[in-house]
């Protein structure tokens, strides 16, 4: 699992597990609605009928990301406050 916090971690994947179901749904029920009229038809409309599923799995994904990049933000902000404290530390005790 990407997320660190286990609760969202769960709720974000079974909603991706979802959006995935969406998709092969969607897909599936428009071709199968429009495969006796036009095989090319029914193509563009289980492409179509795909669209509502692959949107919410780029915003999930997008969530994800940027939750990953939030917590390595504060991971760097943290490293870097120590670095500074023993960077200070150490110009002290060369002055004293």
């Amino acid at each position: 699992m990407r997320l660190e916090n286990r609760p969202l971690g769960f709720v974000v994947s079974f909603l991706l597990g979802v959006s995935w179901a969406i998709v092969l749904i969607g897909a599936a029920t428009s071709f199968l609605s429009f495969y006796h009229d036009s095989f090319l038809f029914a193509i563009v409309s289980a492409l179509i009928g795909a669209i509502p599923g692959l949107v919410a799995v780029v915003l999930l994904e997008y969530f994800i990301t940027d939750k990953e990049k939030l917590d390595e933000l504060k991971k760097q902000t943290r490293l870097l406050e120590e670095i500074e404290k023993k960077l200070q530390h150490s110009q002290t005790t060369k002055t004293v």
